[in-house]
């Protein structure tokens, strides 16, 4: 008899024997309740896995006058003994400590299947032949028995539960039916855990799903039907939510190398009673439709390597959401994206991204990064540069609608617009980041070929002259365009209203406020007059005499003469642009004094005449075109000292009378002097001081 890992020599008779116990036990075995697996499991299963004692005893050919070896320990370990003796040896070291699986018993097994190091040898080889079972499923060889009942969970989590070569689902009984957006899906037991199920199914990525959906809702707006793809369906959730609110506008198609996610994908959609379109053969419980006939309610599903479908179709929406990064996808998805098409990408390897683990960033991303106040928005201007690399690599450009980056995930979606001009412009915009990091000060590098003797100059804070060593390094290269396109925003914003999109709502709000650099009451739905926009689908939108956002609205590809006009617009509304990255008022704030809250705060910075607005980045983060100087001086003005309980909120005077709006030099030192003389109730009067507080300062 022979398995997989060992070949066990048997005598001839042994043989005989097992055969006819065999032939008698099939009568009882077919009445028993146990499922009979004996027809699936494959035949050259491993001899330690039985369904009873007497099994493994039949292989032993147990007889009173005569000395048999025991079946799965060598020679070397048990030596052949009479039937009595080897019953016990079975019973108490074999059987009793084996791992039970729907009516069979892994017993333990000595033999030398478990592969040995081949600088050891003789006596040296039997110390190291160690005690190990071997799965029904996989055949793998597991040394402890706590780690075996793992193994065979895990296999039962994922629906494997025959042999690696034919996998069969889990029971019905064991799905959970969950609903989202008025869309069914069942999903596996651990079915957020993603090592341990093949159906990935994370309910905290609904705000994720959501914003995805407006973005498309968007594009399908534009014009239609387009053609979107999930590369990476999983339970197919986010598929099945496009095809049912959108229909007609788009054809879906749902992609999974997993076979499990695969058939779990066409159930979902029948519970949702939509078709499933197979090689150009559509099926609903059996029926099929012709080719001919058109059918909304129709999703196609693909069973292909997220790369390999990219190469092989075109489409004018894709998404991606794979386990981990983003950038191994990067090259396919922009190869065959038509123009004016969109990319969004979901990234959840926030350890690297977030500067935990900053070689990973490296490898990944080709991004030098360090943990600072904006880390996040770091992270989501590191994957635009990736993806801008990717589009230039296949002479593509991309302008970003939207970026996100939250607790669980950083989410990009840009738009792509083919030609060489556009991924020039869209590549120079891919800078290295000087940041200081004693003032948390950070600027873009300058464009241009020159080596500089010294960049940190260009940092408008004077910490590398007055502070001893290295205080600057140099990040990037990072994205250093707009994260954020706000007439897409607010048409996004209409369409999750539209469709009652609850948790979107409040974070479009403030993505609009972020990308207008204004603050929350002065928000509204249309953005403030302008005699070049006109409006259309309820917001307004700019027209071919302001910038290149028509074409992106209407969907057509204008000549090259409109859009190097357009260009040239834009380079110069580059500053109504919002201002890179925030400042933390925590970090900034000044040990004994008490700051004002941050929406006063917001207001002080305008009245200053500064362009001031909140960040979904940090919920105490503020995006402002403020030095940082300046930032702090506004916020050292209008805080209060900590040992005054009783006195209201209001500004502290400066000496010298400096203003808020004028230029202060950076290594300037504020010298704040503040007297009172009070007598208590002993007549002792308190004495007079002196505090001073370098603009430079960090957080302590």
């Amino acid at each position: 008899m022979k398995s997989k890992n060992a070949d066990v020599k048997i005598p001839e008779s042994e043989l005989e024997a097992e055969d006819r116990g065999a032939e008698e036990e099939r009568p009882r075995e077919s009445d028993s309740n146990i499922l009979d697996l004996s027809s699936d499991y494959p035949r050259d299963k491993h001899i330690s896995i039985q369904r009873h004692l007497a099994d493994l005893e039949k292989l032993a050919d147990l007889r009173e006058d005569e000395r048999k070896p025991c079946p799965l320990c060598p020679e070397e370990k048990f030596k052949a003994c009479y039937s009595h003796k080897l019953h016990r040896h079975l019973q108490n070291l074999h059987w009793k400590v084996s791992v039970e699986f729907e009516g069979y018993r892994m017993c333990i097994c000595h033999l030398s299947c478990r592969p040995v190091k081949p600088n050891l040898v003789g006596d040296q080889t039997l110390s190291k032949m160690g005690a190990h079972y071997h799965c029904i499923i996989c055949s793998a060889t597991i040394v402890r028995r706590t780690d075996m009942i793992g193994h065979i969970n895990r296999h039962v989590n994922k629906g494997e539960t025959e042999s690696r070569f034919s996998t069969v689902r889990a029971p019905k009984s064991s799905y959970k039916v969950v609903k989202e957006s008025a869309t069914d899906v069942q999903v596996l037991p651990n079915h957020s855990t993603p090592q341990k199920t093949d159906s990935y199914f994370n309910p905290k990525m609904k705000l994720n799903r959501q914003l995805i959906f407006c973005a498309l809702a968007v594009l399908a707006g534009e014009r239609k039907p387009i053609e979107c793809l999930d590369a990476f369906g999983a339970t197919g959730i986010m598929g099945l939510q496009w095809a049912k609110h959108l229909r007609s506008s788009v054809k879906v198609t749902i992609n999974d190398c997993n076979e499990n996610s695969v058939t779990m994908i066409k159930e979902n959609c029948h519970l949702n009673k939509m078709k499933v379109k197979l090689n150009s053969r559509e099926e609903d419980n059996g029926e099929t439709v012709g080719n001919g006939e058109e059918n909304s309610d129709t999703i196609e599903v693909t069973k292909m390597d997220a790369n390999v479908v990219m190469h092989l179709r075109s489409f004018d929406f894709i998404h991606l959401d794979p386990f981990g990064t983003s950038v191994n996808y990067l090259d396919s998805a922009f190869r065959n994206v038509r123009n004016l098409g969109i990319v969004s990408l979901t990234s959840t390897d926030i350890s690297s991204l977030y500067a935990k683990a900053q070689h990973v960033a490296l490898r990944h991303y080709g991004c030098n990064i360090v943990r600072t106040e904006y880390y996040k928005e770091l992270a989501a201007r590191a994957v635009i540069a990736a993806v801008t690399r990717a589009a230039a690599r296949c002479n593509k450009g991309i302008e970003v609608l939207l970026a996100v980056a939250l607790e669980h995930f950083v989410l990009v979606v840009v738009r792509v617009l083919r030609g060489p001009t556009p991924a020039d412009d869209s590549a120079k915009k891919v800078r290295y980041l000087i940041h200081c990091q004693w003032c948390e000060e950070r600027v873009f590098q300058k464009e241009g070929n020159m080596v500089e003797e010294n960049p940190y100059q260009q940092l408008p804070c004077d910490c590398h002259g007055s502070m001893p060593g290295k205080t600057a390094v140099l990040l990037g290269p990072l994205w250093s365009g707009a994260l954020f396109n706000t007439g897409f925003l607010r048409r996004m914003l209409l369409e999750a209203v539209q469709y009652g999109l609850d948790e979107a709502q409040p974070l479009l709000k403030t993505l609009v406020c972020e990308a207008e650099c204004t603050t929350p009451k002065h928000f509204s739905i249309h953005s403030p007059g302008d005699e070049n926009k006109q409006e259309e689908c309820g917001v307004y939108i700019r027209t071919p005499n302001t910038s290149a956002e028509s074409y992106l609205v209407h969907g057509k590809r204008k000549s090259e003469e409109v859009l190097r006009s357009a260009a040239k617009r834009q380079r110069a509304e580059h500053s109504a642009e919002h201002p890179p990255f925030y400042y933390n008022i925590h970090r900034h704030s000044i040990k004994g004094m008490n700051m004002p809250k941050l929406n006063k705060f917001l207001n002080y910075l305008s009245e200053a005449g500064y362009r001031v607005s909140r960040t979904h980045f940090d919920p105490m983060g503020v995006r402002t075109n403020a030095p940082l100087v300046q930032f702090k001086t506004v916020l050292m003005k209008y805080s209060t000292p900590t040992y005054v309980g009783a006195q209201a909120e209001g500004p502290v005077h400066l000496p010298g009378e400096i203003q808020v709006g004028e230029e202060v030099p950076a290594a300037a030192v504020i010298k704040v002097e503040e007297a009172e003389v009070a007598e208590d109730k002993s007549g002792v009067a308190t004495t007079v001081f002196t505090e001073s507080y370098p603009t430079h300062c960090a957080a302590e």
